[in-house]
């Protein structure tokens, strides 16, 4: 399926006239896959975690946001395809806008894909996920080592896909979990969601 394809259920829900998100039109995708977490005070306060997967992002709606602790097992849903572009994206989303509401960028960087089979053999990524298990080394600002993503329920029968995003135990250090969303800063600005909000849509 083409890039086009994969954004459209994406585009379907914006008005472009209206929302400063990014249409999509083939962003570079460099050497190594890209990640970006960001933080979205919308109708409810969540992370918005994406990672690149060909030529969109593929993204999980967060409540609590991922965690560098390993004890923590955070619930992520499936969300939209999204464009590259929009790793950058950060602002106001107009009131009446689907996810209308602040936005910033909490995380950033790239990642390696782990994914192997039974043998040891490397997996397409995009195929692990569709598999139901994928893990990943992440290189953030923020945010590094082993994550995996597992889902935890299918989507059939009229029930909602959901998945578990956890950090893989590597040594004894016990990570400090997810700082609070509201005192927490942008990587691309270093903005709070209040100071982006109080600037409206200038982000």
């Amino acid at each position: 399926m083409g890039e086009k394809d994969r954004l459209r259920d994406y585009r379907g829900k914006r008005d472009f006239g209206r929302t400063r998100e990014p249409e999509g039109h083939g962003a570079a995708s460099g050497d190594r896959p890209r990640f970006v977490v960001q933080i979205h005070d919308a109708r409810t306060l969540h992370f918005d975690f994406r990672l690149q997967v060909d030529d969109v992002l593929k993204s999980w709606s967060v409540p609590k946001g991922p965690s560098d602790d390993p004890q923590d097992k955070r619930l992520a849903m499936p969300t939209e395809d999204h464009p590259l572009e929009y790793e950058e994206f950060e602002g106001v989303i107009p009131k009446g806008e689907y996810g209308g509401g602040t936005v910033i960028v909490w995380d950033h960087g790239t990642y390696e894909p782990l994914s192997h089979d039974r043998k040891g053999r490397p997996v397409d990524f995009g195929e692990s996920l569709e598999h139901g298990h994928a893990t990943f080394r992440l290189s953030g600002s923020k945010l590094h080592g082993e994550y995996a993503l597992t889902r935890i329920r299918g989507g059939r029968d009229g029930d909602r896909e959901a998945w578990l995003l956890v950090k893989a135990r590597e040594g004894r250090a016990r990570g400090h979990g997810t700082p609070d969303p509201y005192r927490a800063r942008s990587v691309r600005s270093g903005r709070t969601l209040a100071q982006v909000a109080a600037a409206g849509d200038e982000g």
